[in-house]
């Protein structure tokens, strides 16, 4: 990938994330100044289906819009990592494993899905948990990011993964797919979780229980011990009531901003074909969060 070349590119680049209830994001803005450090013309734009009062089945005719529109791409986010699947033209090896797609790029007529959560998701990990016991791990949700989530728990040498989901058949899949030689996966509905819980090392919420939009704790914090790591991929708001509980339980804790600016470093590469400054990237998100 190119470094810095200023002036080069005078086209504009034109990025949307599509999602709901997404207005707090921070993607758009660490988008923003990393190009224009790398002097790109580089611009953003929120595409939310609640404050625009779209319904989930208007997701094709907003793609092809914004593809028709010019756009290079687009972030996808709750409730469409994995419907939009089926809008697509190609799929990554990341994308594939994984089961869902957060970044579509737009080129030479095709559309073409990757997931850049997984390396987001297991960058943070390394970064901010890099010690912890991976024996024994509970995740909660088993939607798009959870697929990201368990494939990069895979990655990171997880031994025991169980995925809680209210959808116990989704919870299945998940497990199903991501079950390996070395790794040994179950899945659970969620009325299981206090019973498995108090035995994990640690745990991972990939639901979206905690955003802004859907407020509260994914699980019973008296199940928590001090012994536990939490983390929450989950980043507005920037502390969950899930982190500050866990916390306060003496829980060594990761927060979700680590995966987002990770997972848009990831995504502004494929966007823009230069290799964007993770310490930048990680400079704007803690200005504006």
């Amino acid at each position: 990938m190119a470094g810095r070349t200023e002036g080069r590119q005078s086209a504009e680049i034109r990025i949307g994330l599509v999602g709901r209830g997404i207005g707090k994001s921070l993607t758009p803005i660490m988008h923003e100044q990393e190009g224009r450090r790398l002097g790109l013309r580089y611009r953003y734009d929120l595409v939310d289906f609640d404050a625009l009062k779209l319904e989930d089945r208007d997701l094709a005719l907003v793609v092809r819009l914004l593809e028709a529109a010019g756009f290079r791409g687009l972030n996808v986010t709750f409730p469409f990592k994995q419907s939009v699947l089926a809008l697509l033209d190609e799929l990554s090896d990341s994308a594939r494993a994984v089961g869902a797609v957060n970044t579509v790029v737009f080129t030479e007529g095709k559309r073409r899905g990757h997931n850049t959560d997984c390396f987001g998701f297991a960058e943070s990990m390394r970064r901010g948990l890099s010690d912890v016991d991976l024996r024994r791990v509970v995740q909660i949700g088993a939607g798009g990011a959870g697929g990201a989530v368990a494939k990069a728990l895979s990655d990171l040498g997880v031994r025991q993964l169980a995925i809680f989901d209210i959808d116990e058949d989704r919870a299945h899949r998940l497990a199903s797919n991501i079950a390996s030689t070395t790794l040994s996966v179950t899945s659970h509905g969620s009325g299981a979780l206090s019973t498995i819980l108090p035995n994990a090392s640690g745990v991972v919420n990939a639901s979206p229980v905690g955003m802004d939009k859907l407020p509260g704790l994914p699980l019973d914090p008296n199940l928590l011990t001090s012994k536990q790591w939490v983390a929450d991929i989950i980043y507005f708001p920037r502390e969950t009531e899930l982190i500050r509980t866990a916390r306060a339980r003496g829980c060594a804790v990761l927060t979700g901003g680590g995966m987002a600016v990770f997972q848009a470093l990831r995504a502004f590469e494929l966007f823009s074909g230069m290799r964007p400054d993770s310490a930048e990237m990680s400079k704007t998100f803690l200005e504006y969060a």
